[in-house]
């Protein structure tokens, strides 16, 4: 045999074996866990080459809590709350422009300017104050999204008192951040968790969806976790707000960290837990948030004229019983 052809069948088949081998390489299940922005964390995704991508997650944290953190003394968001001379970095546009957006959609029921009463009922980084219907009347006047602008890279108050608190949103934006660094870095397929603010994209191996659970309502803050329904996920950010293990307790009473913009006082309308299912996690955050603030008779028709848009809602019913309504695009395995 002639040495070129012989050279050129060799080429052939060492190409040959190596496809076989790429096209028989099993992607590697990644998983990730641990606290951040006062929660946990859960990552999981899958990668040929079974890279750990925890630096780079790690380093999102940190730039997230930088810039939005209200427990970081120095992050934009504080300096911006006590008037400091600071430039605006695009994760606070960010997160400003998302809550500006839920706050016009839900007609001030959303409102990132909430700050002050979150602090006074003690749902904060600050402890809670006596709380009257004078100091919540004191406190209303600084509760309005239409006060606030960005200009020339500054956040510019129409009263300084103002402040600012994006909780509402930054948890499902983070979770955002984190999927979008995995897309970048060639995964496509992945589960990210950041404290229940879900994204997921692509599904397992096998062809089959990513599949999360969504929380029976709470007796206690503290009580056992047990799973109300479980929902199929591809390609969405889902979301759960809910009341039953966030709130303080006043007098012998349960309040709701859950406060109404408009009247200064928690919310007490049946709805227990509301979840969303949207295109993104900080979209799906701040829906949410607007179900369990208006209840499901107002913001029901606000979600279902969105596109892309499916909701869950647990509420007590006139007897006092545990009831549910999905709107007709949410699917659920149970």
């Amino acid at each position: 045999m002639d040495t070129g052809l012989r050279r050129v069948c060799f080429s052939c088949l060492a190409l040959t074996a190596l496809m076989l081998l790429s096209c028989g390489r099993q992607p590697q299940k990644i998983v990730l866990e641990g606290r951040a922005q006062g929660s946990y964390y859960a990552i999981t995704y899958f990668d040929e080459e079974g890279r750990n991508f925890q630096e780079g997650i790690d380093s999102i944290f940190h730039a997230v809590d930088c810039s939005v953190n209200l427990w970081v003394d120095s992050s934009v968001i504080c300096k911006v709350n006590r008037n400091e001379d600071v430039s605006l970095d695009p994760i606070f546009i960010d997160n400003f422009n998302i809550a500006q957006q839920a706050a016009e959609l839900s007609g001030g029921y959303f409102d990132p300017t909430i700050s002050p009463l979150v602090a006074a009922w003690g749902f904060s980084y600050k402890h809670g104050d006596s709380i009257t219907p004078q100091l919540i009347d004191s406190l209303r006047p600084l509760v309005d999204y239409r006060k606030v602008r960005i200009e020339d890279g500054k956040l510019i108050k129409d009263n300084p008192a103002m402040q600012l608190d994006f909780n509402a949103v930054a948890q499902g934006y983070t979770s955002d951040r984190i999927a979008a660094y995995l897309e970048s870095q060639g995964v496509k397929n992945y589960l990210v968790d950041t404290g229940g603010e879900i994204m997921a994209k692509g599904g397992k191996p096998n062809g089959q969806p990513w599949v999360v659970g969504i929380e029976k309502p709470a007796d206690n803050w503290d009580s056992e976790q047990v799973v109300q329904t479980r929902v199929p996920l591809r390609d969405k950010g889902l979301v759960t707000s809910g009341s039953t293990r966030k709130y303080v307790e006043r007098d012998g009473k349960r309040y709701s960290h859950c406060i109404d913009p408009t009247t200064g006082w928690p919310v007490e309308h049946q709805v227990l837990s509301v979840t969303v299912l949207a295109e993104n996690a900080t979209w799906a955050d701040a829906l949410a948030s607007i179900g369990m603030v208006m209840g499901m008779e107002r913001s029901l028709p606000i979600l279902q004229s969105l596109e892309g848009v499916e909701a869950y809602f647990i509420f007590v019913n006139d007897r006092g019983e545990l009831e549910t309504f999905a709107t007709d695009g949410f699917e659920t395995l149970d």
